[in-house]
């Protein structure tokens, strides 16, 4: 059995397979988060513009999206978070990371996506990326005149500081 590219336990056949190809509907703006990745994946353009909600569809640029789904090779779909999206909401939101790599470069898209559901079905509306978060420093501060980290004797300016 072929596992699912989107990470998930389950076969494709029994996990994105059937969202793809009409035959079941997804229930949660994860599961069409995780059958979008998948889309991409497997370069399934029709059903990314199928599940793309009306209002984001400006931004649907089917030929950059089939030579980004052609052009990498997918490595995997981490889910960081979802708020909301279940199958009683209108409105969710799927924080995640997608790895893949183009001409022997690794990439990590991390985005967090937005999806509507209207007439019973989840939609893509848009989504933002993550900016990573600011990094800092837990090691005390050294001022100018205080002995250097190294254990020279000298004051930090004269030494590791220059």
């Amino acid at each position: 059995m072929k596992p699912c590219p989107c990470c998930s336990t389950l076969p494709y056949s029994q996990c994105c397979e059937p969202i793809i190809r009409g035959t079941v509907s997804a229930t949660t703006a994860e599961q069409v988060m995780r059958s979008r990745y998948t889309a991409y994946a497997q370069g399934e353009i029709g059903y990314l513009k199928e599940t793309t909600h009306p209002d984001g569809m400006a931004d649907f640029d089917e030929q950059a999206t089939r030579s980004w789904s052609e052009n990498s090779l997918w490595k995997g779909l981490e889910i960081l978070t979802t708020e909301a999206g279940g199958p009683e909401d209108t409105q969710g939101s799927v924080e995640f990371i997608a790895r893949f790599t183009q001409k022997d470069v690794e990439h990590k898209h991390h985005e967090l996506a937005i999806f509507k559901r209207e007439n019973d079905r989840w939609l893509f509306l848009d989504g933002n990326p993550v900016k990573p978060k600011p990094m800092k420093n837990s090691a005390p501060k050294i001022g100018r005149n205080d002995p250097c980290p190294c254990n020279s004797g000298k004051k930090y300016k004269k030494c590791c500081g220059k």
